[in-house]
């Protein structure tokens, strides 16, 4: 049975509640504490614009382990290269406004709505959310951004204007912060590619609460 929520009270069922697909529960709002209560117990909102806001807690997760990261010949030699330069949390809003500007294949419009870019700014401005950047020259050309739960790093969104941008900016994530779990959300053959695998959602909030 899928949780109706109200705005005037922040909690959530347990994630192990969930159906199938992983919704737990549906309304509430999007306000910092109600955000954070729900990524430190393994849920995140997940819907497009005009819809009610949707939460989700799969009971597997697909998560890349930052020393288990496969990096190809090819991409090495490109990072060697110099041809990026990557910086962290130097242009939070006009990461998330690329993401939801991205176009990506079979998929009509974009989930990051503009309440969903507000919060998470917010959570930026708070120390919550960062992002990682990937400039070409001075032009940003792709980059990443998620939210930090103590040792967690549960990414949002990443686009790439140039090929190999957002590689780029998630090898940086695993290689350079001190992240134990970098939870993907979404399953990808690419990022598959790069390690990343499933583990129950069981085993995910142990990560989460390792303090």
């Amino acid at each position: 049975m899928i949780i109706q929520l109200s705005e005037d009270k922040i909690w959530f069922p347990s994630p192990e509640l969930a159906d199938a697909d992983g919704l737990l529960a549906i309304g509430g709002d999007l306000s910092t504490k109600r955000l954070l209560l729900a990524y430190r117990n393994g849920i995140f909102p997940w819907f497009s614009e005009g819809d009610p806001i949707l939460w989700y807690a799969p009971q597997e997760r697909f998560v890349l382990f930052p020393e288990k990261l496969k990096v190809s010949s090819s991409m090495l030699k490109i990072l060697r290269s110099g041809s990026f330069r990557i910086t962290y949390d130097q242009a939070f809003t006009r990461v998330i406004n690329a993401c939801a500007n991205s176009i990506r294949k079979d998929q009509k419009g974009t989930w990051i709505t503009d309440t969903m870019m507000s919060a998470y700014i917010q959570l930026h401005n708070l120390g919550y959310a960062h992002s990682v950047e990937v400039w070409e020259n001075d032009l940003l050309v792709g980059g990443l951004y998620g939210v930090q739960i103590n040792h967690v790093f549960c990414g949002e969104s990443m686009f790439s204007n140039v090929s190999n941008a957002s590689k780029a900016a998630l090898i940086s994530l695993c290689q350079h912060k001190n992240f134990k779990l970098i939870d993907c959300q979404v399953y990808t053959s690419h990022l598959e590619s790069m390690g990343a695998d499933f583990i129950s959602l069981e085993e995910y909030r142990v990560f989460l609460n390792d303090i």
